[in-house]
């Protein structure tokens, strides 16, 4: 069974509040220069919370973005699918169900989708699966927030991937049958070896908080076997990327040299020239996103949104939305801006 879908509105929440390259340079006791933050890491500043940007009230501001994008009530939805991150207000709530109450979404069911800066994609991708197998599904919310960075230490050497970790919330609706901005087809895959190759340390059943850690459970997100990681992706990270695109485009019938637009996460200035280069794209055909760092899986929602406010995807734009998680996953997802051109 055939179901079209498409993209009917975009929402993203920015905190106010930086930090600018020369402060988390700072933060990193001399073993990082603003230099190196900035032409290594890619970050000239990146979003850090305010005092009320928890992570599901960000993700309640996004979504109230996108329906006024979408012009749409909330009382159309008819399924949260929430990617906001666990660290968040209140442990075990479930964060879609708290969206739902505050948007006014009184038709909709929430469940959370768990899977670190895949989350966005396998969302998209399951949002249309489901309305395959559910005809009742007719408006999809795909929504989450992100202030992972609070976690991170930036005095340990060996988090330095990590220190682009910003704060964020975004946003997609999706309807069946919308005649704009169609949601073609998603690849995701992932690979169990580093499964726990990075993570919270402190705060589990494993570590449990007490008297002589909890001040290191407030900056526990680390590697956890780094150098296991680090030589893992090193091996297997871009063919694994262009492998999810691959199987993307084939599954969606569009050819790879049609991409017109890469909304990917942030990652090192030199990764991301790599896949430019690799994709025949130049800079007007992506967003680098150092002015705000890594919002997780928000990343590539700020892209899209990004993009189209500074005029980079029109009507007919291929676009191409590439994800990685800690975990480790990979992902792609092809849309096709504008107008849904009828078959035949």
């Amino acid at each position: 069974m055939s179901v079209r879908v498409g993209i009917a509105g975009l929402g993203v929440y920015i905190p106010e509040t930086v930090m600018s390259a020369r402060e988390l340079a700072g933060r990193t006791n001399g073993q990082w220069t603003e230099e190196a933050v900035r032409n290594k890491l890619g970050i000239e500043q990146k979003t850090i919370p305010g005092e009320k940007d928890g992570t599901q009230e960000m993700a309640v501001w996004a979504a109230k973005e996108a329906l006024q994008d979408g012009k749409i009530e909330a009382a159309e939805i008819d399924l949260i699918l929430c990617i906001g991150e666990e660290w968040k207000e209140y442990p075990l709530t479930t964060s879609a169900i708290y969206i739902q109450e505050q948007i006014g979404a009184s038709r909709a069911w929430g469940i959370d989708v768990q899977q670190r800066c895949c989350s966005c994609i396998s969302a998209l991708k399951m949002a249309k699966t489901m309305m395959v197998g559910d005809e009742e599904l007719q408006t999809i919310l795909i929504v989450g927030g992100y202030r992972n960075g609070d976690l991170v230490d930036y005095a340990d050497p060996t988090s330095s991937m990590l220190y682009n970790l910003s704060a964020g919330a975004g946003a997609i609706l999706i309807k069946r049958d919308h005649p704009f901005n169609e949601l073609l087809e998603s690849d995701v895959m992932t690979d169990g070896s580093m499964a726990r190759d990075a993570g919270v340390e402190v705060g589990g059943t494993v570590h449990p908080i007490n008297e002589s850690n909890f001040m290191l459970a407030h900056q526990s997100l680390k590697l956890l076997n780094p150098d296991h990681m680090k030589t893992r992706l090193n091996a297997v990270s871009m063919d694994n990327w262009f492998r999810c695109m691959n199987r993307a485009f084939e599954k969606s019938d569009v050819s790879m040299e049609e991409l017109d637009y890469l909304a990917i996460l942030h990652m090192k200035p030199s990764m991301h020239r790599v896949m430019l280069e690799r994709l025949q794209l130049d800079e007007q055909q992506t967003t680098y996103l150092s002015e705000y760092g890594h919002m997780g899986q928000v990343d590539q929602i700020l892209s899209l949104v990004l993009g189209l406010r500074e005029g980079k995807i029109h009507d007919g734009s291929v676009i191409a939305l590439v994800a990685a998680g800690i975990g480790y996953a990979w992902a792609a997802s092809v849309v096709r801006w504008g107008p849904v051109k009828e078959a035949g």
